[in-house]
This record gives C-alpha cells, structure tokens and sequence, in this order.
C-alpha cells in the first residue's frame, strides 16, 4: 500500500482535513446515544453524504466514520463482534467517496479511545488494548483505509497501545490527543510531552497534534506548544468550530465559517500542515478554511495575543505548561479586546 498522505505531504504546503462526524450525522438524524457506526450498514447513503460534504467542500483528508469502532465501544451497543465488518464497511464507503473525487483524497481510518481507563489508574490492560485497537485497524485496513488516524486521546498509554497495534497492522498512522483540560489532556499531558512521546515510539506516527479540546484560540496555543519542542513531524490542527452552548435543548457552536477561515490561516502560521476542524465544523466553515487557504500567503508564527484578538480570549489561564502567568495576562487582554 502507498502511503497517500506522504505523498500528499511532499507536494502540498498544507492540507485541509476535514470537520465533524457527530455534528453533521445529527443533523441528518442521528438520535443521541445512538452509536454513529451502526450508520455504516443501516444508513450506508447518509454516510457517504457525509463524506462528500469534505470533499465537495475541499477537503483533502477526510476521517471515516469509525470513531467507536473498538470492541469496548461498540459493546454498548451489543455490537462486540461486528468491529470488523462496521470499520471495514465505513471504510469501503470512504474509498468509493474518494476514488471518484478527480483528485488526491485520502481515506483516514478514525480511531477513538476505547472509554476506558488503562492500568495501572484503570482496569484496561495493555495487552487487552493492543488487542482491540489491532482488531480495529484490521477492518479499516480491508476497507481501503489510506491511513490510521487515532483521535481525541487523553492517556499516553493508550497512545502507545494504539502505536503497537499499527505496527501489527502495517499501517501508517497519525495521532492526536484533546487537550480539553486548562492546556492538558484529561489524563495530564502537555502539549510538550506528546511531541517528546511520539519520538520515543518505535512506531511513530506520520503526524502528530491535537483535534477537539475547546475553542479555535486554545488549539492554536496547543500547536505553539508543539512548535517549541523543535518537532520537524507534520503537526495536525483540528479545532473545534467555536465554543459549545447550550441552547434551547441543543448543543450549538459559536464559531462562524468566517472565524474558521482565520483559525485556518493562523493554524498554518503558527505551524499546523494538516489543518481541520472538530466538533461543529460544517461543509460551510471548511469551504470558508479551503478559501482562506487558497487565498492568503504564509504569515509570521502568529503571538498569543494576536491569536487572542482574532479568535477569541482563551478558556483556560494556564497552557499547561507553567507559564501561568503569561496566559494569564493574555486571556485577561483577549477578553477586553473581543469586548
């Protein structure tokens, strides 16, 4: 198997991934609690809707939708022996989305966490994870899957569960954790400790960074963090489309298409070469980022306060890291500018 996204990588500057699976299969009737893979087989043209929203949009990666596709996953939904066929089926309808396209699109097979707790904090051991994160990639893998792509990870553990599993497989990955807690992942990690963790794996990913977490503002702090660490690994920006409130029943995202285009362009200034969004990111804010892209020259590394200004005041005071202070001064200064 070629590996699509090196290649990709070698002849574009940037690549512009894609958006939200929950957001848009709810819009198109997905019922909370429902698990979206079940969709692959019960509701195969919804799906593949879903896809061609990126690629019509101008995505040149899009995540199959897989996201829950571990048997620990799908075992809440009593569909524990089904990992193969749910993850090699939403990848088959990924390859026929992107084979017709006329054009480079590649197919990346998603990867959630198992939502459970590894030894020694939890239960889950590496053994046992290993085992179902391989499972998994074997059916995306016989789906026509370009490229694993591990997501929203909080623990290192099963960072490197997932990393063995890959290898087993003999696919190339990418990786990226949510850093959703004042500047750390759930489990406490840094933005600094991935980009020293992906280099410690005898299986490293092709590329590395963070997707979800909270604002547009907070994943670019994130993705300055990595560039510190002097990383030369292509590092991927996926952000949620604004901020998530509650309204009227519903959770609904603040970010406009017209803020998701400057995220875009400042996820590419401040380092990011795969650039995407997360929860809330609809056809319409990735055809304002292709746009803003296409468009706009390469600027200087964008500074915290001008990423403050333009986006947004961040979540958190801290970026995880320890200069409290500094992101202190910051948030307060990007909070009176929005004002």
């Amino acid at each position: 198997m070629t590996n699509a996204l090196a290649d990709l990588l070698a002849a574009n500057d940037v690549i512009l991934a894609d958006g939200a699976t929950g957001t848009n299969l709810f819009n198109m009737g997905l019922q909370s609690g429902d698990a979206p893979e079940l969709w692959n087989t019960t509701a195969a043209d919804k799906i593949r809707a879903l896809y061609q929203g990126s690629v019509d949009a101008g995505s040149d990666l899009f995540l199959t939708n897989t996201f829950g596709g571990t048997a620990a996953r799908l075992k809440l939904h009593d569909a524990q022996n089904r990992v193969g066929e749910l993850n090699r089926i939403g990848a088959e309808l990924g390859r026929e989305v992107a084979d017709k396209a006329g054009r480079t699109v590649v197919v990346a097979g998603s990867v959630g966490p198992t939502g459970e707790i590894m030894e020694p904090v939890g239960s889950l051991s590496h053994a046992v994870a290993v085992e179902m994160f391989h499972e998994q990639a074997q059916g995306l893998k016989e789906g026509g899957a370009d490229i694993l792509w591990l997501e929203t990870i909080s623990a290192p553990e099963e960072f490197r569960a997932a990393a063995e599993a890959f290898a087993l497989a003999d696919m190339p990955w990418c990786g990226t954790m949510s850093f959703d807690t004042a500047g750390r992942t759930m489990m406490g990690v840094t933005s600094s400790d991935l980009a020293l963790l992906v280099e410690s794996l005898p299986n490293p990913p092709l590329a590395f960074g963070a997707n979800c977490g909270t604002g547009a503002s907070d994943i670019l702090r994130t993705v300055l963090g990595f560039v510190a660490q002097g990383t030369e690994r292509p590092i991927i920006s996926k952000g949620n489309a604004g901020i998530p409130k509650y309204v009227n029943g519903h959770i609904h995202y603040d970010g406009t298409p017209e803020l998701m285009g400057q995220y875009a362009a400042m996820a590419r200034d401040a380092g990011a070469t795969i650039i995407g969004g997360c929860c809330g990111t609809m056809p319409d804010h990735l055809r304002k980022m292709r746009e803003a892209l296409d468009s706009t020259s390469r600027g200087d590394r964008p500074t915290l306060d001008q990423i403050t200004a333009a986006l947004g005041p961040f979540t958190s005071a801290s970026d995880g890291t320890g200069d409290d202070a500094a992101s202190a001064d910051r948030r307060s200064r990007g909070r009176r500018r929005r004002a």
